[in-house]
């Protein structure tokens, strides 16, 4: 087995696909949305959900005068769903627990309600939440992940992102800093990241006063 390490000064993940899945309930309360609105299957099932804010998915979908009425509409109908529908992947605990509070964050393309939702369903309370309300324009733009990085008052070059969707890594990329891609919702033959991993298991960390040493088991 080999060992990867990396030198960091802050953590990023994404959420959902990352640290907790939550797919079953995205793709149950998508389709009721998609039928409230009328939109049908072959047209739902050309739009890319994962990894990208509602408003922009619903703004693929809808007439731009039903667009905020329905991001409200799929929000109310996944933070309802969340109970029992949100649980953690493989090593996320214990990386976590591993972790200062202000040597990671969580940068989310969900609205800033159902991240605490889906969070909190799990017990993470991050001190540091970057979500869909915080920016202007979402992933693969970098904004949410410079963003995390000012937050945390760390040099973008010394974060390490850790993403499951093409377009997370994009951003990650976009900013300058290191990608770690985990293959749960993707097959890893579509992540484009400096390393690629089956989930966080693989991954431990040891903090140094103001250093995150990560090894990465290949």
């Amino acid at each position: 087995m080999k060992i990867r390490k990396i030198q960091a000064d802050a953590l990023l993940f994404d959420n959902d696909g990352t640290l907790v899945s939550s797919l079953e309930s995205v793709y149950r309360c998508w389709t009721r949305w998609a039928e409230e609105y009328g939109i049908t299957a072959e047209e739902f099932a050309r739009v890319e959900l994962h990894g990208r804010p509602a408003a922009e998915i619903a703004a693929d979908l809808l007439p731009p005068d039903q667009v905020a009425e329905a991001v409200v509409r799929i929000e109310r109908l996944e933070v309802e769903d969340v109970v029992g529908g949100v649980h953690l992947l493989p090593g996320t605990q214990a990386l976590l627990d591993s972790l200062p509070a202000d040597r990671w964050a969580v940068v989310t393309s969900a609205s800033r309600r159902l991240a605490e939702a889906r969070l909190g369903e799990v017990g993470i309370r991050p001190k540091t939440l970057i979500t869909a309300d915080d920016i202007t324009r979402g992933k693969p733009d970098p904004e949410p992940f410079l963003l995390a990085a000012r937050e945390l008052g760390v040099d973008p070059a010394r974060c390490v992102v850790f993403e499951d969707a093409p377009a997370g890594l994009q951003a990650g990329r976009a900013a300058g800093m290191t990608t770690v891609a985990l293959a749960t919702t993707h097959e890893a033959a579509e992540l484009d990241a400096d390393v690629v991993l089956k989930d966080l298991s693989a991954v431990s960390a040891l903090v140094t006063g103001r250093t995150v040493e990560i090894s990465i088991r290949l």
